[in-house]
């Protein structure tokens, strides 16, 4: 019995590892494309929900889809009820991606484990490695549903197994809560209902349990995204709400009509496992188009329930008052410039915070939001000048080249920094004025580029930022290719605004001045934070001297 437990545990361990593993390389591969589709999910309910299902099966994860619509809730760039509705579509998503891999299929594990194999040993490119990855994740996600099923195979005649389905017959609720918990846990409801699936394929529990524990599944898969944005900004709060009451609620409902209703006269096709497997997908979807028309009424309701607990123009604010710097720099050089780094990683953050809601501030004017992006300016600039002096105050003459080099690139990246959060509370909020006292809106395909160009953007900041930590080459390398990308973005943007002024579309003669003022900024601060690259490209002797890699930031 020991060995069958650990042998069964183990397989549970590998299939987490391996759903996490698959989205990792999704992330890593596609992470830009994947944040500028959610970024235009505002067209409709409906394309919102369609986004987040393509956005699950891709990433195998309702859940790594729920965070990114957390982020972009945070930062102004998704309206709670797009939110909700592009959650929805990422359960449905989900329970598609569990019915697919639920089948039996393991005549492909070998190929699988072969070809992504030489993908990720032998590729030669950052993408060629991440697909190598994720081709490894999903042999490794069929080899564990084996190791589940061999591990059980044993139980099929106990005892105590009887024992404990008889119980579990009498008390649905036990399965619903414990299947919640241990889905809360495990942070994926994908590999739980996943295990669920092959305990009911094995005969080991029959269809009433099942449904039970796939319901108490699709419960705590609304509480990750709950857990996950406790504690952050009230915009993200009220998507997860707004699923726990929508998803959550639903699976509720569902346990007590299961006790009024058996599922027997239902008359399902298929043993357990493919039972379960449909019902669980037919959940979602009712889930999915029952909830579409409800989510803006939801999120009205939340807007109104759920307040900020840190309301008002200094709520953004107070969270960067606490320095990293406050230690001093008693300690050595490396400590002192690790704490350089944190401090860098913070003022990072408070650019990032002012650069998120800048689509949504050229499209409402929203004065809250210009406000908050204006009080976070001064406190960027005290820590850029901060940084400064507490690396001018270190003893040059006794550090390393290597400690010499790291130092004066975090002293010119935070000068970079500094920029950036200037260009958005200058130029930036400048267009954002004149849109709102003209009266202006930008046209729909401008609209469209500038979506696309943010997103890209702000996806280079964060890769910056694992370069500033890290200093790996190929993220360097792949920064400095970004930088290239969204040039030949602007290019485009500016190539397709002159056609729309020579094709004589109105908006695009009104805004001409303040669409091209708005791309060459972003433009810019996209190339003063990817200046963190060549440094590193030049201690790996890919660019020619270190003029590259210091040049001046061009305002």
């Amino acid at each position: 019995m020991y060995f069958i437990v650990v042998h069964l545990v183990a397989a549970i361990v590998l299939l987490l590892w391996a759903v996490r593993m698959v989205r990792t390389a999704v992330e890593r591969a596609y992470s830009a494309q994947l944040k500028r589709t959610l970024a235009r999910a505002e067209q409709s309910a409906l394309a919102a929900a369609s986004v987040g299902a393509v956005m699950a099966i891709a990433l195998q994860s309702s859940t790594a889809v729920a965070a990114l619509a957390s982020g972009f809730a945070s930062g102004g760039l998704l309206a709670g009820a797009t939110g909700l509705a592009l959650v929805l579509g990422a359960y449905f998503g989900s329970a598609i991606v569990a019915s697919i891999l639920s089948f039996d299929l393991s005549l492909l594990i070998a190929p699988l484990i072969i070809v992504g194999g030489v993908l990720f040993l032998r590729g030669a490119e950052r993408r060629t490695k991440q697909l190598g990855r994720m081709v490894l994740g999903i042999a490794f996600v069929l080899l564990s549903l084996q190791m589940v099923s061999e591990a059980t195979a044993p139980w099929r005649d106990s005892e105590l197994l009887g024992s404990v389905v008889n119980y579990l017959k009498g008390d649905p609720w036990t399965g619903f809560l414990v299947a919640a918990l241990i889905t809360w846990l495990s942070y994926s409801s994908v590999a739980s209902v996943l295990v669920i699936i092959t305990f009911g394929a094995a005969g080991i529990i029959p269809l009433e349990i099942a449904t039970a524990l796939v319901l108490g599944a699709n419960l705590g898969g609304t509480l990750i995204a709950y857990g996950m944005t406790r504690g952050g900004d009230v915009r993200a709060r009220r998507i997860a709400i707004g699923a726990i009451m929508l998803r959550g609620g639903a699976a509720l409902a569902c346990l007590v009509l299961m006790q009024i209703w058996p599922l027997a006269a239902i008359g399902l096709p298929g043993n357990v496992g493919q039972q379960a497997s449909l019902l669980h997908i037919a959940f979602n979807f009712v889930v999915m188009v029952i909830g579409l028309p409800l989510s803006a009424p939801v999120s009205d309701l939340l807007n109104r329930l759920v307040r900020d607990a840190q309301a008002g123009e200094g709520g953004d604010v107070s969270r960067f008052r606490q320095t990293a710097l406050s230690g001093g720099h008693k300690g050595s050089v490396d400590m002192a410039l690790a704490s350089a780094t944190r401090e860098l990683l913070r003022m990072s953050e408070m650019v990032e915070v002012m650069l998120q809601p800048v689509i949504e501030i050229l499209k409402s004017g929203d004065k809250v939001a210009i406000r908050r992006v204006k009080a976070l300016e001064p406190e960027v600039d005290q820590s850029n000048s901060s940084i400064k002096l507490f690396l001018a105050q270190l003893e040059w003459e006794a550090m390393d080249e290597s400690q010499t080099a790291r130092a004066s690139d975090l002293s010119n990246y935070a000068v970079s920094l500094e920029q950036a959060a200037d260009i958005i509370a200058r130029p930036i909020l400048r267009v954002a004025d004149q849109l709102v006292e003209r009266r202006l809106t930008f046209s729909e395909e401008g609209w469209g580029e500038l979506i696309d160009l943010h997103a890209r953007v702000l996806s280079n900041l964060q890769l910056a930022l694992n370069v500033l930590i890290s200093e790996d080459l190929e993220s360097a390398r792949q920064l400095v290719a970004e930088k290239d990308a969204v040039g030949v973005m602007e290019r485009q943007s500016m190539g397709g605004h002159f056609s729309r002024l020579r094709s004589g579309n109105t908006n695009s003669f009104e805004t001409s001045e303040l669409h091209l003022e708005t791309v060459r900024s972003l433009r810019r601060i996209n190339s003063l934070i990817c200046g963190i690259a060549y440094s590193i490209l030049s201690e790996h002797g890919e660019l020619l001297g270190s003029r590259l890699a210091r040049r001046p930031a061009v305002r």
